[in-house]
């Protein structure tokens, strides 16, 4: 009878450790490259790396991805072993695993996978994902204060999203879980927008407005963060890097080129050296956004039912 796929999967990359061609401490394949090399589905991808932790021959080594275990190559020691069962435990559990392999790797059975615990005995410390969800947003929050508050309000806005634009790029998995219309209230999370809206303050802007700002400026950075982590994954899948993936599509381009369909892009991409990667995408435009802001403070929009009161402004 034959073997499921998966085990059949967890076989060859056992029989890859066997023969040295891994050893301790090597990367083995993400789930994504299993579903390309061996043509499944990411859940059988996944099941085939649950598979192999649960043996104990891979480990999770957080910022580097799933590795084969024994002596690690970066040197970080397992957390397995480490201390009593607390929710901050299962918490920076789950952080390790989804800045090293992405949410979707994440499970409250992968958790105690790793933990060396029984699933059910999760649940005393976080009520199911969602709960464990929520803490890890307030824990990654929490982690850098917000930067010492500098003079003016443009400065300040600047600062706010520098500091979001960072915590996304420390954890590329965050941004596309927060929610614009359905926040988080995680309390780390709130002194955030308490610390922007702040920037705004007695500026002759109604609480809309301000509001708005923050939503606004919050959801351009999270906007371009949402592209963090498939970036990653078609660097670390492909082995190129964004400059390298456009040289190969020059011949594409040239064909193209000669389509008076596409004449304006197809030139702009041939004849400019267009620099598209995600923080060049990010400081223009953050520099537009606040530009606008500054349009909208010299200018602010009378109130409903009455006309506009300005208090001083901190340009």
């Amino acid at each position: 009878m034959a073997k499921p796929p998966y085990q059949q999967i967890a076989d060859d990359i056992r029989a890859l450790i066997s023969s040295g061609e891994l050893s301790p401490g090597d990367r083995v394949p993400s789930a994504r490259q299993i579903t390309a090399k061996w043509g499944v589905a990411i859940a059988t991808a996944t099941k085939v790396l649950a598979l192999l932790q649960q043996e104990g021959a891979v480990t999770v080594v957080p910022g580097v991805g799933t590795v084969v275990s024994g002596l690690s190559k970066v040197g970080r020691p397992s957390k397995r072993d480490h201390g009593g069962l607390s929710r901050e435990r299962i918490v920076a559990m789950a952080l390790d695993i989804a800045d090293a392999e992405g949410l979707s790797a994440l499970s409250m059975r992968r958790i105690a996978l790793e933990l060396g615990v029984a699933t059910m005995g999760l649940y005393r410390y976080v009520r199911g994902k969602d709960d464990l969800l929520l803490h890890m947003i307030d824990t990654v929050f929490g982690e850098i204060p917000m930067p010492k508050r500098p003079e003016g309000w443009r400065l300040q806005l600047d600062a706010a999203a520098r500091h979001t634009w960072a915590m996304f790029k420390r954890h590329r998995w965050l941004a596309p879980v927060m929610s614009l219309t359905r926040p988080q209230l995680a309390p780390n999370a709130l002194s955030h927008t308490d610390w922007v809206l702040k920037s705004v303050e007695g500026l002759g802007l109604g609480h809309e407005a301000m509001i708005h700002i923050h939503v606004m400026l919050f959801s351009y950075v999270r906007g371009i963060a949402t592209s963090l982590e498939a970036e990653a994954e078609a660097e670390q899948d492909t082995g190129l890097t964004n400059d390298e993936w456009m040289q190969g599509q020059e011949a594409i381009l040239s064909t193209l080129a000669a389509s008076s369909r596409y004449s304006t892009v197809v030139k702009l991409m041939l004849e400019t050296e267009l620099d598209l990667d995600l923080d060049s995408l990010f400081e223009f435009g953050l520099a537009r956004l606040l530009d606008g802001i500054a349009v909208l403070i010299a200018s602010p929009p009378a109130p409903k039912g009455g006309r506009s009161r300005r208090a001083g402004s901190r340009r």
